[in-house]
């Protein structure tokens, strides 16, 4: 019973945190009060930018703002105003290990919480996202979620919200957005309405480079990426960069995969110049290329 009592505490508490976002058809999605009238909740969620509203711990509906969104981390930042409610209590998730328990907080619609149990199912070091956003660190669930949890606040077993859970960077399992990288996140879109990311402008694949490419350029990986695409007149093609060149090096470092594309692209890079590295008809050249400001519709890295 202590056990049971212990956690049946755990989710009144923290559920007096955590709102039902009404943001798409049918069930809505989850969301927990981050700042004093602010809500961070699932960016893919919302199917729509006006008319959201959301249902408090009370019961009481009131309306949304979409003050910004992030689909690289899946987050998106909600702004009830004139609402002074008090922000949930955050932890750090780089605490989690793997087979701790967990409860999801969740709030489907109306007054009352909804609650799921579970454990952690894989930890590690910050992560990369398929849309290309940082998490601070990796936090997979043992399972799916529930419809209407994505968003839901995850929290341990001292009643610490970790950070909230989305279904949309995994595949068949719930992931955490780690507390640290909400808050950043939530930072960035409150002051700009999106998250600055590097762009270049190109479309990749990787490819397999000759041992007789290796050696004639004195190469440290047998990997790159083949440009299959440019955006027009987007940074590399301004640069000189053509469809067929195979990247091999970025500022120095092997470029190997996309995640190394991504890590030369913070936002702390855009507006500067990028030593770029390539392979073009079986010789070495080099290019700089001006960093660009990612579209925010635009799928090019």
């Amino acid at each position: 019973m202590d056990l049971s009592d212990n956690l049946a505490d755990i989710v009144e508490r923290v559920g007096q945190h955590v709102v039902a976002v009404h943001g798409r058809h049918r069930i809505p999605s989850s969301g927990v009060i981050w700042r004093h009238g602010v809500v961070v909740t699932a960016a893919h969620t919302l199917k729509h930018e006006d008319g959201i509203n959301v249902t408090l711990a009370d019961g009481r509906s009131v309306a949304a703002v979409l003050a910004g969104r992030d689909t690289g981390t899946d987050l998106a930042v909600l702004k009830l105003d004139g609402m002074d409610l008090d922000p949930v209590e955050s932890g750090d998730a780089r605490s989690l290990k793997a087979g701790h328990l967990v409860l999801a907080v969740a709030r489907v619609d109306g007054p009352g919480t909804s609650a799921d149990f579970g454990v952690v199912g894989a930890v590690g070091g910050p992560w990369r996202t398929w849309r290309g956003g940082q998490l601070d660190a990796f936090v997979r669930l043992d399972g799916g979620l529930r419809p209407g949890f994505s968003g839901a606040a995850l929290a341990d077993m001292r009643g610490q919200v970790m950070g909230i859970c989305t279904s949309a960077l995994a595949r068949g399992a719930g992931i955490l957005i780690p507390a640290t990288t909400v808050a950043r996140i939530t930072e960035e879109l409150l002051a700009k309405g999106h998250v600055s990311r590097g762009y270049l402008g190109v479309g990749t694949q990787p490819v397999n480079l000759s041992e007789a490419w290796m050696q004639k350029m004195t190469l440290s990986s047998d990997r790159g990426l083949l440009v299959v695409s440019l955006a027009e007149n987007g940074p590399a093609d301004r640069a000189g960069v053509l469809i067929g060149d195979v990247l091999i090096e970025l500022d120095g470092k092997p470029c190997r995969d996309m995640d190394d594309v991504h890590d030369a692209l913070g936002s702390e890079r855009i507006g500067q110049a990028l030593k770029i590295a390539l392979i073009r008809g079986g010789e070495r050249h080099e290019c700089a290329v001006i960093v660009g400001e990612r579209p925010q519709r635009n799928s090019c890295r």
